[in-house]
């Protein structure tokens, strides 16, 4: 028997998970829903209510641009009041930017948004997706005391549920695709689903989901290496229109302590540009002020990015600009953790 009062409602918007080889060409090509439900007849069994609503067409992760977030928020929006749980079906490849998006975009989140996929086509012996799958609607509907257990944006994937702007794609092979470095797993699943409550996100301030809708792009990444020469630094600060820079250093937040470098991030940061420092390790923090490499970072004028993601740090900035603030209302913002998606020491 079903239980009437639990619903999921599942978006999917392309990526392997929903793929199947073309029997003449050897291709993987999308599929509906209805196809993927024939290929999990496991979805029948569950005791809540389950509906599903599909991009048209299907688009694979590489074409997840912000017009696409928008669009999931606005799905979710729009259905927010009829389900207790969204699950959302995705390729890997920008899964982790697609879930820090959202992140930000639904503002005062209180129901489950999780995202998923899979390595391998879900109508193939061997696939992951099966399991991630069941599981992420199984989370999505799970509830304590008659309030959602999870009630943030996250990822599942290969057994354990991770914040969603706490996650990157670590691996092309494998189906442990994604790797929470500096954060804790939300919940782990085994025999049983475990969850760890005191980790997990709560906006408690009662006030109703906002939906945000507009990002602002005019933001790059650059990431330092050795060798790096001052025209190309210079051609990318200079860009048209540029607004923020997402800075990939080496270690605890290093660079180069060339004058030509340090010159221009400071002519940058003097034009209104928002610099934010991040490593290019998999874990750790940006703590500019303990070496010296560092510190004439923080001298400059270019902002700490703590332990946040590169995926997390470009959504924040996109989700920050896109709301008109100036230039020193982004660099307070992006000191404080909206979602849990830094850590501030």
């Amino acid at each position: 028997m079903k239980q009437e009062n639990t619903s999921v409602l599942i978006i999917y918007t392309g990526g392997t998970i929903g793929m199947i080889k073309n029997a003449e060409t050897g291709a993987l090509e999308n599929f509906n829903f209805e196809q993927l439900q024939k290929h999990v007849p496991e979805l029948k069994k569950l005791d809540f209510n389950l509906d599903s609503c599909q991009f048209d067409p299907p688009r694979d992760s590489s074409d997840m641009e912000p017009e696409a977030w928008a669009d999931l928020v606005r799905i979710i929006y729009e259905n927010y009041e009829k389900y207790d749980g969204f699950v959302i079906l995705h390729g890997t490849d920008t899964m982790a930017y697609s879930a820090s998006a959202l992140s930000f975009m639904l503002e005062n989140l209180s129901k489950p948004v999780i995202f998923t996929g899979s390595q391998l086509p879900i109508g193939m012996l061997r696939t992951d997706g099966k399991e991630n799958l069941m599981t992420s609607i199984e989370i999505a509907a799970a509830k304590y005391r008659g309030k959602p257990l999870v009630p943030e944006v996250c990822i599942f994937f290969e057994n354990h549920l991770m914040r969603g702007n706490r996650t990157s794609k670590i691996n092309a092979e494998n189906f442990n695709a994604f790797k929470s470095y500096n954060y804790p797993p939300l919940a782990e699943a085994g025999i049983h689903i475990k969850y760890e409550p005191s980790l997990i996100h709560r906006y408690t301030n009662g006030k109703p989901l906002t939906p945000h809708l507009v990002l602002d792009t005019n933001v790059v990444i650059l990431k330092l290496f050795p060798g790096i020469q001052e025209s190309t630094v210079e051609a990318m600060l200079s860009l048209p229109g540029l607004k923020a820079v997402v800075l990939e250093t080496y270690g605890s937040g290093n660079a180069p302590r060339k004058p030509w470098f340090i010159k221009q991030l400071i002519e940058a940061t003097k034009r209104g540009i928002v610099i934010v420092n991040v490593t290019q390790c998999s874990a750790g923090s940006v703590e500019m002020d303990r070496y010296e490499t560092g510190l004439q970072l923080l001298q400059a004028g270019i902002l700490s990015g703590y332990d946040s993601t590169t995926e997390s740090t470009v959504t924040k900035l996109m989700f920050l600009l896109g709301h008109g603030l100036p230039p020193e209302e982004v660099r307070k913002m992006m000191k404080i953790s909206i979602a849990g998606e830094i850590t501030v020491k």
